[in-house]
């Protein structure tokens, strides 16, 4: 198994315990820089990945191409894990590592571990709290939206649709007693509830 770890935003003291469990506990632990390296090191010796910031299409394809190798390989042997800083399946080098092992080696199974995000650490930092819809972007299209407290799920997919979306996922209760997740949307949401819509493949 290959697990993506959130190490969270730079303060040791902000990983999780899962997070520090799955360092413990995993065979081989890679990372893509030096400072995810320093937050791994009291629970695991971390494996260096290089992950150069160029453009080049191709030179970045090989680069995914080769991790991917070195990741799939220790990971059919046992539990592998890749540390990220802030959440692995938000604008991270886990997404990248993560398409290209589901491409090449779809016989490993990958999960995650959330971590503390930037968008949360700089919530706390400048002390200021959202309590309304925001948006969050890297200067990319929109390929995503998130609805919380979905509670007429159904009604929200049909407008959803409208806008160009065309894969949805709805879960509630997350890491709690009686969690559901599915990609059927039901008519009436839980209060914990979340909706997520993608105008590509989720």
């Amino acid at each position: 198994m290959l697990i993506g770890v959130g190490l969270g935003p730079g303060d040791p003291e902000l990983l999780t315990l899962a997070a520090i469990k799955a360092l413990k506990n995993s065979r081989k632990v890679y990372v893509p820089g030096k400072l995810a390296a320093r937050l791994v090191a009291p629970y695991a010796k971390a494996e260096l990945l290089d992950f150069p910031m160029i453009k080049d299409e191709l030179e970045l394809s090989k680069l995914w191409e080769k991790n991917a190798e070195i990741v799939a390989k220790e990971a059919e042997k046992g539990n592998v894990s890749f540390g990220v800083l802030g959440d692995p399946n938000f604008f991270s080098t886990f997404s990248h590592l993560r398409r290209t092992v589901e491409e090449k080696y779809p016989h490993i199974e990958i999960t995650t571990i959330p971590g503390v995000s930037a968008i949360t650490a700089h919530a706390a930092r400048t002390n200021m709290c959202i309590d309304g819809s925001f948006v969050v972007s890297d200067g990319s299209p929109v390929s995503a939206e998130i609805i919380l407290k979905a509670r007429n799920p159904e009604k929200a997919k049909e407008c959803l649709i409208k806008s160009g979306f065309k894969e949805f996922v709805y879960a509630e209760r997350l890491f709690m007693e009686k969690e559901m997740v599915t990609t059927v949307v039901p008519e009436k949401g839980d209060y914990f509830s979340i909706l997520i819509a993608k105008k590509k493949q989720v």
